[in-house]
């Protein structure tokens, strides 16, 4: 009998140690894995696109993934100057070239401005923020983290920062301009925003981010969680409008009402009906939204310049118009003269 139990001791012993070395191999395995992704954000390469336009391919820490963000220099530097940031609407329909580029005139307008512009091509419906969890659909977002601790001092060292940053969007990246600027007080010194809605805690205005996620296939419950988390009301720029004391800011916004270029012979204007119906009803609410965000600042005593257009619907003329309007106040809060 003990000759017998002994090799079948062995073999479980033979057994155990390879199960001990397996383990050991794949913890080995994990770790390596781990080691190898890259533990701080960094700009992984800059390529030139033109004279006074880069695209700068930066390794985000925090979503784990390179993002391309577009650069805009002054075609003549004079010594360190601020970096403004421009967020988009929606989804970026070219993942390589950002809306700002191809239906304004943002490369000419800031050519002789001594001013860093910074162009992120965000995810679809991404708001700009950081989502509690990753989405099945649209991955891992960690926006806020990434326009506020992991990209400015990259670009500062690139593009000879000065350390002063300002943030201007429109439609769902103006009221998520807003947003960032009111959860990192004084961070931004100058803030514009176009054509947005700033309040996310009820559980009607919570309506808008919800449909715009859910319709790039996303679940808004990833992001900020159920509409009674107090995440939502975190990002509500009404209830944080504290924040904004102290930077510059700056708000615009239509009537809905058809403008200049709603008329169907203005040039681009491929589709009238739907520019006058659909882009005249949202820009009504966002002219509603507008209007609380003037009453709250007002009530709070918090500075600000806000454009209430007699016309005009939610499309890309206006907000190209109001880029060059809003200038002169943004660049007083960046310290940029001439």
């Amino acid at each position: 009998m003990m000759n017998s139990a002994r090799p079948l001791r062995s073999q479980r012993f033979v057994t155990f140690l390879i199960a001990l070395l397996t383990s050991l191999c794949v913890v080995t395995s994990l770790s390596a894995t781990a080691a190898a992704a890259p533990s701080v954000s960094t700009i992984e390469r800059v390529e030139s696109e033109g004279p006074t336009q880069f695209g700068v391919y930066v390794y985000s820490a925090s979503m784990a993934k390179t993002i391309k963000v577009q650069v805009l220099v002054p075609s003549t530097q004079r010594g360190p100057r601020p970096v403004l940031t421009m967020l988009s609407g929606l989804g970026e329909e070219d993942p390589t070239n950002s809306m700002w580029l191809r239906k304004s005139d943002a490369a000419k307008f800031f050519r002789d401005k001594n001013v860093t512009v910074a162009l992120p091509l965000a995810g679809n419906g991404s708001f700009y923020t950081d989502w509690q969890r990753d989405d099945p659909k649209l991955g891992r977002y960690r926006w806020e983290t990434f326009l506020t601790r992991e990209l400015p001092p990259l670009l500062d060292k690139r593009f000879s920062g000065n350390g002063i940053h300002g943030v201007a969007g429109l439609s769902m990246g103006a009221g998520s301009a807003l947003t960032l600027a009111a959860r990192k007080p004084g961070f931004f010194k100058a803030v514009g925003s176009y054509s947005g809605c700033y309040s996310t805690a009820d559980i009607v205005s919570q309506g808008i981010p919800r449909a715009i996620v859910a319709a790039f296939g996303g679940d808004a419950t990833n992001m900020w969680g159920a509409p009674n988390n107090p995440a939502w009301a975190a990002h509500d720029v009404l209830l944080r409008a504290g924040g904004l004391r102290g930077s510059t800011v700056y708000v615009s916004v239509g009537s809905g009402l058809p403008g200049p270029y709603d008329a169907p012979n203005y040039p681009g204007n491929t589709n009238p009906t739907d520019r006058l119906i659909v882009g005249g009803a949202i820009e009504a609410g966002a002219n509603f939204c507008t209007h609380r965000l003037a009453d709250t600042l007002a009530a709070k005593r918090i500075p600000a310049t806000f454009d209430f257009e007699a016309r005009g619907s939610h499309s890309w003329p206006y907000w190209n118009d109001q880029m060059h309007r809003s200038w002169p106040t943004l660049s007083r809060g960046l310290g940029v003269t001439g």
